[in-house]
This record gives C-alpha cells, structure tokens and sequence, in this order.
C-alpha cells in the first residue's frame, strides 16, 4: 500500500444507536472503495467487519470492527463500533483515537437514545461530526423529519449538504446541495450516474443551499465579506468554508441513503474526503513525560519522534495476542524495539499490519497519523503508550465504563478453575470492561460487565475459545451487621484440664460507631486488671469476631469497643485465653445492643427517553429507591436515585423491557444502610437455609 501523508488521512468512528446500519454502511463504503470484492450484508453473515462467531450467530456488532479504504486521494480508516450499551467499551475506545465521528441515524426512527449517547461521547472527545441519515428505502421514512430530530437535540448546526431523491420503496439517488449536482442509481443502486436536480425537489434544494452556504461563509471571513457584499460564492470556496466549520465543530453535515442497496454511499465517501478533519487538522496531542509529569505535546509530524497509544487487544488462544494501536507522532517500522512507557518495558515489534476485518495486510512501516497493528506483544495492554525510550510521553488512558451488570460464575466441571482463571484473564485483556474478582465473604467468583448479552457472549467465548463449561447464579450480596444500642458484657473463658489450665476475663461496652467508620478498639485498662500483653489479643479476638455478626453470619461494622476491666491468673492466663474470652464477650454483646442487617445502597443514574420517565421512575420507587433529582438532557430526562444492591441485581434486564432497549444506566456503590426489618427477616432466614444446605 502507497503511503498516505498525515493530511490525507481519516481516521472515521462510526457510532449510532443499535440498530441504525453502522456495519452496513462501514461494508458499503468498504466496497465502493474497492477494499472487499463483495457488498457484505449482516443478515447474511458476511459481513467483512463482522467476522467473530457471535455476531454472525446474532446478526449485531459486539466489537470494534477496522477497515480502510482509499478513496480518491485519501485513506479512510473506519471504526465501525458496536450499537448496543452493553459494549459501549468499544464505542469509547474508538472515539480516543478517531479525527471525526459519523453518527448513523434511522430515517423513520430519527434521534434515539444510543444516537444521543454516542453524540455525548463524541462531544467529550471533542470530535467533529457527520450524520448519515440511512435507511431512507424503509416505510415512513422522512429525511426532513430526521433533520428536524437532530436539530432539537443536537442544536442549529445541522446542516444538510444532500438531499434525498425519492424516498421509501421510491429512493434513487441524491442531490449534492454544493454543486447543485443529482447522482442517481438507474438500476436501483450500486451504479451511480450524474443527472439534473429534478424539478420537484429544485425549490427544497436551492432553499437548503441557501441555508448552508451562508453557514460556509460564517467560518471565513473574507468570504463572510463577499457573501455580505452579495457576490456568489464558487463551489471551492463553499466546500473551504464547511471544511473550516467541521473541523471547528461549528458544522455538523447531514447526508442521506440507503446502505444495504448502495444508494448515497458514494457521495458519502466524498463528503469524508472533502470535510472531513485530517490528523494534521486535529493538531499536536497532549501527554505527559513519565519522568516528572511535565507536559509533552506532540506535533502530528512523520519527523517527530515516535508516539502511539494502544485501543484495542484482541486474545486468541491460537494466534495469540493482536495489539492495535494509532500512530500520533513519528513512524513504526518493522523488526525493531518499542518502549511501553506504562510498563516501562521493551517491546520487540515483529511485523506490522493494516487490519481489514479479520484479514492482516503486511506492512512496512505504519506512519504518523494511521492505524496499525502487531502481534505478540508481551507486556502491552488497551489504553498503553507506546514511544521512542529516548522521547517517551504518556498519553491519557481510555476512559471505560465501570460495569453495571453480575453474575456468579462457577465451573460445570470439577478442576476447571485454572482454566477458567486463564481464560478471563485473556478476555479483560481484550475487553476492559469486564471484571473479574474473587469475594472472599460470599466465596463467590464475580464477573461483572454492561449487561446481561455482554456477559453471555463473555461465557460463549470462554467456552469456544477455551474449551470451558460454565454456571452463572446470582450474586449473593454483601451484607454487614451494626448495632443500634450499647452493652456493658462480661466475657470468662476457663478451662481447667490434667496440667495447665487457661485462664482469660474481660469487660467490654459496644456501642455503636457513625456509619463509614468501621471499627474502633479502646483501652481504658488502668491498675494492670487485664495485663499490658494480653490486650493485642483481646483485639485481635474482637477484629475475628466481627468477621461473623449474631443474625446471619455477616460482617459488623460501626462499632466501639472498649476494654476496660477484667482479671488475669499469673499461671493459667495466655493469649489464646484472652482472645476467645474477647470475642465470646463481643458475640454477647452485640446480641444485647440491638444488632440490625446492613445492605449495600448503590448510586442509580438512568438516562430514558422523556415517555418512559415515569414508568421507571416508579419502577424504581417499587425497589426501595429514593429519587436524589431529574435533568433533562435534549429530549431524554436524567434520573438520579440510590437503589438498595438486592433490588437492582437484574436491573439491566428489567430497564431494557420497560424502556423497549432505550434506556441506559450506571451505578456504583454509594453506602451500607439499615434494611427494613421485614427485609432484614426474609435474608436472614434464608441465609439461615443456605448454611443448613451447606452443611
């Protein structure tokens, strides 16, 4: 492949809510461009971007697909991300390393909830974006409605640069607003042919021309001056002025078509190439020198030293480990060493690739502003920097989501753990928004991830790349025990056999502590009733007594416990002694201080669409919820609440179905709290059954 210069790069993230045709636009365009012998199609399997078992078996993108094509004097490397929330990790990788989004809205569904989220996303990345309004051959389509969405949500600068030519089963081309120019597809798509703006769209054409190169000529100012002075502005200069707006972020462009018959793709692929923001356009990149956290900024330049920052990680268990990564300074050959500034290790570089779906072109060199690829890294990881040792700087990591959805995982077959255990690791690897953690007071393995299809296809992997069978239960929830009163208690261990004896006795208070504080051990022992070394075991005994509370065996918290008499035999007493008469007296007194059940309260943030806010609002009041506040955010409100841990353990699930899948959330923990009694009632009786079954 010829070497592209940084200006003539575009790097292209293509994000939309699930559903939309991101992949079949991203195969459309693949294929125009000459970079696939065939238009792939989802529905068929054979789509060049989707390639992983799972997303043919169920007809969606589960992960960054990446191709490139050249396109008149340009490269376009194309993201294509994944639709569904529950990989939102992949949207966000992709945004980290992409010069412009384009956001793929349906032409009868207009702005939905994943259109909203991923333009939030985009915004954050401070991107410039285009819109492709697709799906215009489908019943009740409307480009004008669709635009209208936009503009409600998104604000004035949507601007339309094509129209449609027909719509629904009548689609057959578009009008390009610069030139003033139809292309039509006299066979029903695919072929493109140039042809006169027809008559009966001539007077939408020319008003929504207006509209956009007044728009053009805002972002220059001497054509501001001769637009004002009432010259005509020419093609060249309209397109200079929308180009300048883009890459400001003061033009969001909006083109049209159909993806799956190939009708609009080509003037979409033009549109890229003319507006779209280059490397060079997206300027020097900020990072951090590893050495004393100074500021590094580094130009987009082939002659700068070299930087990069690793976006995705792909395990397979047979080729081994695939590390992608876009180049913003400098140039990465072949066969030679890197530096991972994260690890502050060497990497050995073997051949580099251009991806193309799960096909690797060989390639000498990947240069400034490009994306690449290498296999067998040892140490490097999503979201590492790579550089030249001699010039390193670290670049901002990708900010991934925290998990909103888990499961219990256990093996089906006994001394499978260790193949469990590898495979995980292999899969976080490549996925940084699954967790795995091993809860030492449920003696459960958590695997947490974005929702419920997230972690079905974490498990399918597991199973086919892994040979690995696994059971995935509830999570059981972390409860601790607190006290609400005081009690002075008395704790006597003596025990007299053939020879030495043991010999230990002590009075304590418990009272209860502010919630977050824990744990508190006082020593108020005056006149040497309990003697100076036995009092680390008195607490030592009390610390493993908290360990397990009176109710149901759960941790306490929140407690004070002071020592302060007791009595001691010079030859029977001992450590031991003084520990089980600390922690008998403990068990004693919590019993008598009034002990209540804890549970974990998570911080709830939901994002709906405005129809469904009260639907949620009471779903989550029937949970025990306590609404903190609502903002609207363009047409979706968002909900804010604490929700007790128990309530929300399918949460993902019953969202999706009160939303129809348009309804979003995050949560985290947010504090322990008293449960109601007659909730506390229900898990200590059950906990009581699980130990009885235990046994």
């Amino acid at each position: 492949m010829k070497h592209y210069p940084v200006e003539n790069l575009r790097n292209l993230g293509i994000v939309a809510h699930g559903g939309a045709g991101k992949t079949s636009l991203a195969e459309a365009m693949l294929y125009n461009a000459g970079a696939h012998d065939r238009l792939g199609k989802v529905d068929d399997g054979n789509a060049m971007l989707d390639f992983d078992p799972e997303e043919i078996q169920r007809k969606i993108s589960i992960s960054l697909g990446i191709g490139f094509a050249e396109w008149k004097s340009a490269k376009i490397n194309i993201l294509d991300t994944p639709g569904y929330f529950d990989f939102v990790g992949e949207v966000k990788a992709a945004l980290r390393v992409v010069d412009s989004a384009l956001v793929v809205v349906d032409a009868v569904a207009g702005v939905e909830v994943g259109t909203a989220l991923v333009w939030g996303y985009a915004e954050e990345a401070n991107l410039p974006r285009f819109v492709f309004v697709n799906k215009m051959d489908r019943e009740n389509a409307n480009f004008m409605k669709a635009v209208e969405s936009l503009r409600e949500n998104f604000g004035n600068h949507i601007v339309p640069i094509q129209i449609p030519i027909g719509q629904e089963a009548g689609l057959k081309g578009v009008v390009d607003l610069v030139s003033m120019k139809a292309y039509v597809h006299p066979d029903g798509g695919g072929r493109v042919q140039e042809a006169p703006v027809p008559d009966d769209i001539k007077p939408l054409a020319e008003e929504l021309r207006a509209a956009l190169v007044e728009n053009a000529a805002e972002n220059d100012d001497d054509l501001l001056m001769k637009y004002l002075e009432g010259e005509e502005l020419t093609d060249e200069e309209i397109v200079s002025g929308l180009r300048a707006g883009v890459v400001a972020r003061k033009v969001f462009p909006v083109m049209c078509g159909a993806a799956t018959r190939n009708i609009g793709v080509h003037a979409l692929l033009d549109a890229v190439v003319a507006y779209a923001a280059s490397p060079k356009d997206s300027g020097a990149v900020k990072g951090t020198s590893p050495k004393d956290g100074s500021e590094v900024v580094r130009e987009p330049s082939e002659e700068k030293p070299f930087s990069a920052l690793v976006f995705r990680t792909t395990a397979d268990p047979y080729v081994g480990k695939l590390t992608v990564f876009r180049v913003f300074s400098g140039v990465l050959r072949s066969d030679t060493s890197v530096y991972n500034v994260n690890k502050a290790k060497t990497e050995r570089i073997g051949q580099l690739f251009s991806l193309k779906g799960k096909h690797q072109e060989p390639q000498d060199e990947i240069w400034c502003g490009d994306i690449g690829a290498v296999a067998k890294l040892t140490e490097t990881q999503t979201g590492d920097s790579l550089a030249q040792e001699a010039s390193p700087v670290l670049y901002e990591p990708i900010k991934f989501p925290a998990p909103v959805y888990s499961v219990a995982l256990m093996p089906k077959a006994k001394g499978d753990e260790d193949k469990i255990s590898g495979g995980l690791t292999r899969l976080t690897e490549e996925d940084p928004t699954i967790t795995v953690e091993r809860n030492t007071e449920t003696a459960q393995t958590i695997l947490s991830g974005m929702g419920d299809l997230h972690l079905d296809i974490i498990v399918s992997k597991l199973k086919r790349k892994f040979g690995v069978d696994v059971l995935l239960t509830e999570p059981r929830i972390a409860y601790r025990e607190t006290i609400r009163g005081s009690a002075k208690v008395e704790g006597k261990h003596k025990k007299q056999t053939g020879g030495r004896g043991q010999y230990g006795h002590v009075w304590i208070e418990v009272e209860p502590l502010e919630s977050g504080q824990e744990f508190e051990f006082v020593d108020k022992i005056f006149g040497g009733s309990v003697p100076r070394q036995y009092i680390p075991a008195v607490e030592k005994g009390i610390r493993e007594a908290m360990t397990e509370g009176v109710l149901a065996g759960y941790p306490v918290t929140d407690i004070r416990v002071t020592l302060y008499d007791g009595s001691f035999h010079p030859v029977d007493s001992s450590e031991m002694a003084f520990k089980i008469a600390a922690s008998m007296a403990f068990k004693k007194g919590c019993t008598e201080a009034r002990p209540v059940l804890l549970e974990p309260i998570m911080n709830v943030e939901v994002i709906v669409p405005d129809q469904y806010m009260g639907d949620v609002m009471g779903d989550l009041n029937k949970k025990r919820g306590r609404i903190l506040g609502m903002e609207p955010r363009g047409n979706m409100q968002v909900i804010r609440a604490t929700v007790p841990a128990q309530e929300m353990a399918r949460y993902a699930i019953d969202l999706r179905s009160i939303t129809q899948g348009r309804g979003v959330h995050t949560m985290q923990f947010d504090h322990y709290d008293e449960m109601p009694s007659n909730e506390a009632e229900k898990v200590i009786e059950a906990t009581k059954k699980q130990k009885e079954a235990e046994k």
